[in-house]
């Protein structure tokens, strides 16, 4: 039965016009999904707050909809989905202003813990400063039951995904667009290990719906509504990070923010949302003390192994720290021949376990 039953919450959402507050208006009104989509159009008229224009576009729309076909390609797409009347539906989730009608998923849900998500949002020109202050904060949850959940966004929300998988983490990405889309592109890797292997990625949009510029700050409610708190790492006065942070705010969440440079236009918002009352965050206990959450291990979840390293490679990485040294401190400290330093300090490079800054300095990776 509820599998016929859900060919018109999937018919419902392929509806580019209308939203899930009307969707799960007539829903609630009808209590049944199917007579929902299939009401007569003077129904309409008794539902309360119910927006006569949506109500137009969705009566013209319905009569070109084929519920099977809608199905159909969610399926040949090999796209799973919850409704907002599954069980498996996330409840916090449904606590929010506006849950979406229907999340469509890649990935396996049994992975995810929804008793502790984290939500990261930040700037998309996120500074270095801001992604090393975040790597500090995050390998603090290592390897535990904790669950990170960001918008596959480059800059912060990328860094966040990828910090949760180099720390055994479980992570959920929350896209703009239907699954038809990858956005941006140079995300395509972290989509992939996402899905197959480290967690889950969310949509409300049917697969073909286009990553257009008003649906990010639509996705930004489910990533704080998602989560029990939300951590800003950067956000200028004007950004969907500082959106993302109102809405935690408004959907009774706790809001943490770690501050950044003051000289940093990124920082502003920030520093507005302490002033406010923000948490801030400079260690991980502090966001464990926020939320009241005691950790533990998880299992399941494979930490991307440690290069092999020769001798001398190992000798170099010992002595590196976060903060950057010098070529000249470190052959000081390890004794190693100047054209064997060099070759390994590439080596260490490419095995990304090192960064180079300036013309000779360097500090630790990981």
């Amino acid at each position: 039965m509820q599998m016929s039953k859900n060919k018109y919450w999937i018919a419902f959402s392929s509806i580019e016009n209308i939203d899930s507050e009307f969707i799960l208006r007539l829903y609630n009104y009808f209590g049944d999904i199917e007579l929902a989509f299939n009401a007569d159009e003077a129904e309409f008229k008794n539902i309360d707050g119910l927006s006569i224009k949506r109500a137009e576009n969705f009566i013209k729309a319905r009569k070109s909809i084929n519920t099977d076909e809608k199905f159909e390609l969610v399926q040949k797409r090999g796209i799973d989905f919850i409704t907002y009347d599954d069980e498996r539906y996330p409840e916090l989730l449904k606590e929010i202003y506006n849950p979406p009608a229907v999340l469509y998923y890649k990935g396996d849900l049994t992975r995810v813990n929804f008793n502790k998500t984290l939500a990261v949002v930040g700037s998309r020109k996120a500074s270095m400063y801001a992604k090393e202050a975040l790597k500090k904060v995050i390998s603090g949850l290592a390897n535990t039951d904790i669950t990170v959940v960001s918008g596959l966004a480059s800059g912060i929300d990328s860094a966040a995904h990828q910090l949760a998988i180099e720390n055994g983490l479980t992570t959920i990405g929350v896209i703009a667009s239907g699954f038809d889309y990858t956005y941006p592109a140079s995300n395509k890797h972290l989509y992939e290990q996402i899905e197959n292997e480290y967690g889950v990625i969310f949509t409300e949009y049917y697969p073909t719906f286009e990553p257009l510029k008003y649906r990010f700050p639509q996705r930004n409610r489910i990533v704080s509504g998602l989560s029990f708190g939300t951590l800003v790492a950067e956000a200028s006065i004007k950004s969907g990070a500082l959106i993302t942070a109102n809405l935690t705010l408004d959907q009774g969440r706790e809001l943490m923010c770690i501050p950044g440079q003051i000289t940093n236009p990124n920082t502003e918002g920030i520093y507005k949302l302490i002033k406010n009352g923000a948490a801030i965050v400079t260690e991980t206990e502090d966001i464990l003390s926020t939320l009241g959450w005691q950790i533990e291990g998880q299992l399941g979840l494979k930490l991307p192994s440690m290069p092999e390293l020769s001798q001398t490679e190992a000798k170099i990485f010992e002595v590196l720290t976060v903060e950057e040294k010098t070529f000249d401190e470190i052959q000081a400290e390890t004794g190693i021949e100047t054209d064997t330093l060099l070759t390994d300090l590439t080596m260490l490079e490419l095995k990304g376990l090192i960064h180079k800054f300036g013309r000779d300095s360097y500090k630790k990776d990981v």
